[in-house]
């Protein structure tokens, strides 16, 4: 294994995100409602919390967790969805959820919702990327020190 794999491991580690992952329709999963209380929700915690990409094949470390409520227009049903989800590096705004939260009207699974998606990128479980700790970064300076005295 390269030094630059390494290095990239340690990175890419530092920008995966941790997010709750349920889906709540008409309240019949109390655990993934607002209020939201971290009691007993271990079995909604993903980590690292995997999304697709547009263009790609598999699930890749997600850089921000989502939050979707809202009311199906069709039935009055209530909605709640917590996830993740990557940016995909489309160069427009509208095209990557991630990149911007809001309320109003919306698609989902087919059927249109009045509600709000709500995206954070900022803590774990919304949600701050996972800190190098003190022995990572003397490991990395130890690398970079290695490759320039070599």
């Amino acid at each position: 294994m390269t030094v630059e794999w390494i290095l990239l491991s340690f990175f890419f580690l530092a920008f995966a995100i941790d997010c709750f992952k349920c889906i709540s329709i008409n309240k019949d999963y109390p655990a993934c409602e607002d209020p939201f209380h971290n009691n007993y929700t271990l079995d909604v915690f993903q980590s690292p919390c995997m999304a697709g990409r547009k263009g790609r094949d598999g699930l890749f470390p997600a850089t921000s967790c989502v939050k979707i409520n809202g009311v199906f227009d069709d039935t009055g049903e209530f909605i709640m969805v917590r996830g993740c989800a990557l940016d995909s590096g489309t160069l427009t705004t509208d095209t990557e959820l991630v990149r911007m939260s809001h309320c109003g009207r919306f698609y989902y699974d087919n059927r249109y919702v009045r509600g709000c998606v709500q995206t954070c990128n900022d803590a774990d479980a919304c949600n701050t990327s996972v800190e190098l700790t003190a022995s990572s970064t003397l490991f990395l300076i130890c690398l970079w020190l290695q490759q320039l005295y070599q």
